[in-house]
């Protein structure tokens, strides 16, 4: 077993005043902050995946703006790979899957944002890729959305996904189970 951690779209534009504020994403930064510190400090691999929007209509994560810069909680140092994608699956056209093969993971521990797009995604397909996955579910946030004109909060979206991936893709664990 080798391991490594996903740090996926941590970015300003998620954040308090963005234009896809997400709900407890301060709350769900510190969380992950804390999870890089204890891989960094048992010398595990840290990537971070930054989401580049492909579409200027997109709105959020435009290309060279501070928003989709990765936020001051957990930047990555300089020796941490950074991976850039324009899709919510973090394996699609991207190196990742050839850049955790190099290194011979077999493991992910994955934390970010947002639970329902990015994440879901991402781990569903590390999954079919022969990864073993793990989601810390408090370092991970969402927002709140609407199905036929009814609203859905972040919480119970957040449940609704955690528990969805929980057993068959992913074990979800919380930060201080790490």
């Amino acid at each position: 077993m080798k391991q490594a951690l996903l740090v996926i779209d941590v970015q300003n534009d998620y954040f308090r005043g963005g234009p896809m504020e997400l709900s407890g994403a301060e709350a769900a930064a510190d969380r992950a902050a804390d999870v890089i510190k204890k891989f960094r400090e048992r010398k595990l691999p840290v990537i971070f995946i930054q989401h580049i929007a492909a579409r200027p209509e997109a709105g959020f994560f435009l290309p060279d703006t501070p928003g989709a810069e990765i936020n001051q909680r957990v930047r990555p140092l300089g020796s941490e790979k950074v991976i850039i994608k324009h899709f919510p699956n973090s394996f699609i056209e991207t190196e990742l899957k050839s850049h955790l093969d190099s290194m011979k993971i077999t493991d992910l521990t994955i934390v970010g944002m947002m639970t329902h797009m990015c994440i879901d995604a991402t781990t569903r397909a590390a999954k079919d890729l022969g990864y073993n996955t793990t989601i810390i579910g408090d370092a991970c946030a969402t927002r709140d959305l609407t199905i036929d004109g009814a609203p859905v909060k972040a919480e119970e979206i957040q449940k609704s996904f955690l528990a969805a991936l929980n057993y068959f893709y992913s074990t979800v664990k919380t930060s201080d189970q790490i």
